[in-house]
């Protein structure tokens, strides 16, 4: 079972906007098949998600925080990984959403199976 730094820092290099605009390293850490729930209620599947995220504009929402992390094995190739994240609005309301993704292992790399956001009341 891999370590929660090592899937920790896997989910968190998807929050840089950097590596959201880069093509190439999105394919890398999504698997095929993969699908997201969004917390906007949106459902993404991997080529619509990547050209999602590769149009993004320099313009950040805010610092985006996150808390709470904790994996779960799932099997032998595949984990759960939960936590939270906090981004203070432009117009100084805070957006709280649960996160859980689950990463499998292809034989040779962890990647992202599935990600689902919940807006936390």
């Amino acid at each position: 079972m891999p370590s929660l730094q090592e899937i920790r820092a896997l989910e968190e290099a998807l929050h840089r906007p950097e590596i959201r605009r880069s093509r190439g390293a999105v394919e890398r850490l999504l698997a095929e098949g993969f699908i997201e729930f969004g917390a906007s209620g949106t459902v993404y599947d991997r080529p619509t998600l990547i050209d999602l995220l590769a149009q993004e504009s320099g313009s950040d929402e805010g610092d985006l925080r996150t808390s709470n992390y904790a994996l779960t094995r799932i099997s032998s190739d595949a984990v759960l990984l939960t936590y939270e994240t906090e981004r203070l609005s432009g117009d100084g309301s805070m957006r709280r959403v649960l996160r859980s993704s689950i990463w499998k292992y292809d034989g040779v790399k962890w990647q992202m199976l599935f990600h689902q956001g919940t807006l936390k009341g």
